[in-house]
């Protein structure tokens, strides 16, 4: 059996036309955080099973239902999400504390609205993953996600979607495999 992991981050208040599509292929939808209201968070819902964590934009009714951190397991990998996770190269010391302390094999983080994925080789191999910025705000030029497969303890495959630039409905989208 395997999970399909439909992961945005940093929406601030609209989701892209295409989403739809990338969630109905998907058995849930990880959010790592920036929400922009908690509309997001009910649309979302209606597609698909969401995790999430707020994030520094969210307000109270986000910080309501979402914690800071999120720590859980599926598909037997061990799964660390935050919203200000910093860069793979400076990560700041709370972040390292979390990753010390709880040994997640995939660490996923938002804030930064740049897509990433880097092996943080000083924390057990953890694979690091920021899906970028799916909403129209901010300073990013594409919008992205990320779709990711776990099986049997492995992150199986992880695929990049660029949506179109930021602040236009397209349906432009370029899909590219990253594992």
């Amino acid at each position: 059996m395997s999970k399909k992991i439909l992961l945005i981050s940093d929406t601030h208040g609209s989701l892209p036309a295409q989403l739809g599509k990338y969630a109905a292929d998907c058995d849930e939808i990880w959010h790592a955080g920036d929400f922009g209201n908690y509309e997001i968070i009910s649309t979302l819902q209606l597609m698909q099973p969401i995790r999430g964590v707020f994030g520094n934009i969210d307000g109270l009714q986000v910080k309501s239902i979402f914690p800071e951190n999120l720590l859980f397991e599926i598909e037997g990998i061990k799964i660390l999400l935050t919203h200000i996770g910093g860069n793979p190269n400076k990560l700041p010391s709370r972040v390292k504390s979390l990753l010390v302390e709880h040994k997640p094999k995939i660490f996923i983080c938002g804030h930064s609205h740049i897509a990433r994925v880097e092996t943080l080789h000083q924390f057990n191999n953890c694979v690091y993953i920021n899906p970028g910025a799916a909403g129209n705000e901010g300073f990013h030029q594409q919008k992205t996600l990320m779709l990711l497969t776990l099986k049997e303890g492995k992150l199986e495959s992880l695929q990049l979607v660029e949506l179109g630039q930021r602040g236009i409905n397209s349906n432009l989208q370029d899909e590219r495999l990253l594992i």
